[in-house]
């Protein structure tokens, strides 16, 4: 697949060829060729912006199971419920983050002030140590990601041809997991070079998200693709002229959560209840393998590699075939993810399959979420919708993390994970029931 970049949102050029006077050798310039997806620069812009903060972000992740249960000595309860929080805390946010990017109309600087909460919440790890400051400062880094993730998927979304909007996700998820890898492995690194070097970890990680921070402020363009509010049913004097940004309703959250959406966000809440955190399943596959804790992050590297290597693909797919479709087949792959853990695999064919199974579904479901998000609802509330969704995944996940850890503790690493692994099986070809009126359709073919 060739991507090539500009930075021209796609949909008002080919408006403005259609409108054109009939000339064949414009037509012949402006004629898109076969087979080439135009991903704009914005995208990789943000993309860069992602990566950065990911390595930061990620760096953190990758220590934090270890961190907690071995170097704090804190039990599987209480990294359940940090886990939880930073699974879900953001849910507190995203709604609010999505209307105020469309409310404003600057979703750049709404997205600006969410990725600056996260990189100054990193300070407090240089100060403290233990489960208050954790608590403290995973829920502000993740409250800065709620801020930031519905504004900066709308910017992604505005910036990109409908027909191609998974692809430019996939784009950009790619970027964002470059990070993602990069980032787990500069903690092995420390590790392995300073024993128990947490403090070095943390100082990294801040210095890349105040990196992330800056390249957002002076190089990310503003992205304003709506004029000056007019109010429903305003008169049509008051509209702007033809030739002139065109006029937007205000934002009304009643569009976002009525017909189709609902669909689409109780699905997403079925399937979050049932998705755990990464942690765990990782922390099942060292109990099996007896990994060493200074190979742990390598996990997450593994992980965020395959997510790397499936989101291009899986994007464009979606375009082709339709979001919601691999959507929910994107969670056949976290299915595997838990079967392999608790299978009597060889370790190593039981690591690897696992991981790679993991990166798919994250893959499939992502940024197809967020695109499929955006394809139901309007321009007015894309941020909204966006947000809507990542809400509702947000705050099950935060269930679901906080519930196993205690069913874990309860019961035990494997008939736990058994469990959630049966509840899924039940779980897909329901939601798949639910979102039948979307599956049979391409992406681009499904309106509000």
């Amino acid at each position: 697949m060739y991507i090539s970049f500009s930075n021209k949102p796609s949909p008002t050029d080919e408006t403005a060829a259609t409108d054109a006077p009939d000339d064949s050798g414009a037509a012949k310039r402006t004629k898109r060729p076969r087979g080439i997806r135009t991903v704009s620069s914005t995208v990789v812009a943000f993309g860069i912006v992602s990566m950065l903060t990911d390595i930061s972000s990620e760096s953190l992740t990758a220590i934090l199971p270890l961190y907690v249960t071995a170097y704090l000595g804190m039990s599987t309860i209480a990294f359940g419920f940090l886990d939880g929080l930073y699974q879900g805390v953001s849910a507190l946010v995203r709604i609010a983050g999505g209307y105020t990017s469309d409310r404003l109309d600057r979703p750049k600087w709404v997205a600006f002030v969410g990725y600056a909460v996260a990189a100054v919440a990193r300070v407090g790890l240089l100060f403290g140590a233990g489960f208050g400051v954790l608590t403290a400062v995973i829920s502000a880094d993740r409250i800065g990601k709620g801020i930031r993730t519905a504004p900066r998927d709308a910017v992604i979304t505005a910036s990109s041809r409908p027909e191609t909007l998974g692809v430019s996700f996939g784009v950009h998820r790619t970027l964002d997991n470059i990070g993602a890898a990069v980032g787990p492995l500069l903690a092995f690194v420390i590790l392995l070079l300073i024993p128990d070097g947490f403090g070095t970890v943390f100082v990294a990680s801040l210095a890349f998200a105040a990196l992330g921070v800056v390249i957002l402020g002076l190089f990310v363009p503003d992205v304003r693709t709506r004029g000056p509010l007019v109010p429903r049913g305003a008169p049509t004097a008051d509209v702007p002229a033809a030739g002139t940004a065109p006029a937007r309703r205000r934002v009304r959250l009643s569009e976002v959560f009525s017909g189709p959406m609902r669909r689409v966000l109780a699905a997403a809440g079925i399937l979050g209840l049932l998705t755990i955190g990464d942690g765990f399943v990782y922390l099942v596959l060292q109990a099996r393998s007896g990994f060493a804790a200074q190979w742990f992050p390598l996990l997450y590297v593994g992980t965020n590699v395959a997510f790397l290597a499936f989101a291009i693909p899986l994007g464009r797919l979606a375009d082709r075939i339709g979001r919601a479709r691999v959507f929910v087949f994107g969670h056949v792959g976290l299915l595997a993810a838990y079967l392999i853990a608790v299978t009597p695999l060889s370790d190593i064919a039981a690591t690897l399959l696992c991981l790679l199974c993991l990166g798919a579904f994250y893959a499939a479901t992502d940024g197809v979420l967020a695109a499929l998000a955006a394809q139901l609802t309007t321009p007015e509330t894309h941020g909204t919708g966006i947000a809507a969704a990542q809400t509702v995944v947000a705050l099950t996940r935060f269930v679901s993390a906080a519930g196993f850890g205690v069913l874990w503790y309860t019961l035990g690493r494997q008939p736990s994970m058994l469990i959630v692994a049966a509840l899924l099986i039940v779980a897909v070809p329901l939601v798949a029931l639910l979102l039948r009126p979307f599956l049979s359709a391409r992406g681009q073919e499904v309106g509000t």
